[in-house]
């Protein structure tokens, strides 16, 4: 179970000083203009694997409001960066806000593993309370059976029929009805759903230790809060974050079980078209599960120009680079080339051990040709061995910085850095490898490999 908070931040109070009006306290959560559903997703999904490096999925479920292909299925971009077994089902929810803890449950009900991917990408109108209440980032949690961090003792839902947010396919913003309607209908629904939870899990409500409250609605979140009586309510990233609607209940979820302690019962509550809450207890295992917490990624955020976060969601237009735009990715050669591509597999020399980025059928060390073995590097990190800062080379928010990569263990790559200024590298500097998109040509998004500094580096240049 993991989070991903992208590594920008906005400061909402620079808003009112850039528009005159909006903005408030406190932060959010920004994708980066090479970041989208799909690749914050495939982050989350590697977290939470590498907190079960054993565990073989059956199923792959993504949920997205914002999903970065319609027709197409987004899960199989997942799938693929995941490096997954191609018998795995890959497959989206998206579209509703509601799909994000639909899949969960869902999965928690199911047999087999079933790893549930949630992401999602929030902005609004300049200087609306949508543009700076909502917030980027994806969850992942890998259901199944197990010595699991949190044991699953039962949920509910209670559905209804109202119009409370909505976006029309092609809007580029959500619209809301006002406040006030969502704030008298979902306490109600989330009381109902919390008295059928707590029955199916044959628990008393003074059971429960810790519970987290999602909704859309700040004002009908506030009041369900207030109505569990004694039950410590915890921090909904909201005043950090920000509202990040289809991944927050599995933000919330893993920010709930990274702080609990074993034996406590834990519960979700989300009030999105209805209610939906889900029970679990925490168990021995989840001492130290975390690799990456959250709060350690609140933390380490870095603020971003408000200017910067209107061009790169597109509501102001800055004058392009004055190179050709690159052309349209080849289907084809992506698809030949997938182990590479999305999985970031180079080959290594069977005989000398030679590493080749990208893979190679002939050896540069002894010319044997179709005598390799794969090599997957996405999890393998690097060291800067120089830079360079290109100033002209086209890119949507530049300049680009390309590095020569020395490999642990073996190998050389060059490669573009992303989350990271030029006055924040050094050659020598520590790296990862991070799934981007490096451009968007004719409605085909180009995905590959970019890296970026390991978390925790000096970024003072």
């Amino acid at each position: 179970m993991a989070g991903y908070v992208p590594h920008h931040r906005l400061q909402r109070g620079d808003v009112r000083g850039v528009l005159g009006k909006g903005g408030g306290k406190g932060t959010r959560s920004v994708a980066s203009y090479d970041e989208d559903t799909t690749t914050m997703g495939v982050e989350a999904g590697r977290l939470a694997l590498k907190g079960a490096p054993d565990a073989s999925v059956d199923r792959l479920w993504f949920a997205t409001s914002a999903p970065a292909y319609l027709d197409k299925t987004n899960a199989t971009t997942v799938h693929a960066a995941l490096r997954l077994d191609s018998g795995v089902l890959a497959m989206d929810a998206g579209g509703a806000i509601r799909s994000g803890i639909g899949a969960l449950r869902s999965a928690l009900e199911s047999d087999g593993t079933t790893l549930v991917v949630s992401a999602d990408l929030r902005s609004g109108r300049p200087s609306s309370a949508e543009e700076v209440s909502g917030g980027d980032g994806a969850a992942a949690a890998l259901v199944g059976e197990g010595d699991v961090i949190a044991e699953y003792l039962g949920g509910a839902s209670v559905t209804d029929e109202f119009v409370e947010r909505w976006k029309s396919p092609g809007d580029r913003h959500t619209r809301s009805w006002e406040d006030r309607f969502g704030e008298s209908v979902y306490p109600d629904l989330g009381r109902q759903a919390w008295e059928a939870a707590l029955k199916v899990a044959s628990i008393e409500a003074d059971a429960v230790s810790k519970v987290a409250v999602h909704s859309q609605n700040a004002r009908a979140a506030g009041r369900m809060a207030k109505s569990l009586g004694g039950v410590q309510v915890l921090d909904d990233l909201s005043a950090t974050v920000g509202n990040t609607a289809t991944a927050h209940v599995g933000l919330l979820l893993a920010a709930m079980v990274e702080q609990a302690e074993p034996g406590e019962v834990l519960a979700l509550v989300s009030l999105v078209d209805g209610a939906d809450v889900l029970l679990f207890r925490a168990t021995d295992a989840i001492t130290g599960a975390a690799v990456r917490p959250v709060a350690d990624q609140v933390a380490a955020a870095v603020d971003l120009p408000y200017a910067t976060f209107l061009a790169w969601r597109g509501e102001i237009e800055l004058e392009p680079p004055n190179r050709p735009t690159p052309p349209r990715p080849s289907s084809a050669v992506a698809h030949r080339t997938e182990d590479w591509k999305f999985g970031f597999v180079g080959s290594r020399d069977r005989e000398s051990g030679a590493l080749h980025l990208p893979p190679a059928r002939v050896s540069f060390t002894n010319a044997h040709q179709d005598d390799m073995d794969p090599a997957p590097m996405a999890d393998v990190e690097a060291t800067i061995a120089t830079f360079t800062v290109d100033r002209m080379a086209y890119s949507p928010s530049p300049p680009v910085i390309f590095a020569i990569l020395d490999f642990d263990g073996g190998g050389r790559f060059p490669c573009e850095l992303t989350d990271c200024d030029e006055g924040d590298l050094h050659i020598g500097d520590r790296t990862e490898m991070t799934f981007r998109v490096l451009g968007t040509q004719d409605g085909i998004h180009n995905y590959f490999w970019k890296a970026r500094l390991l978390p925790g580096q000096s970024t003072e240049g």
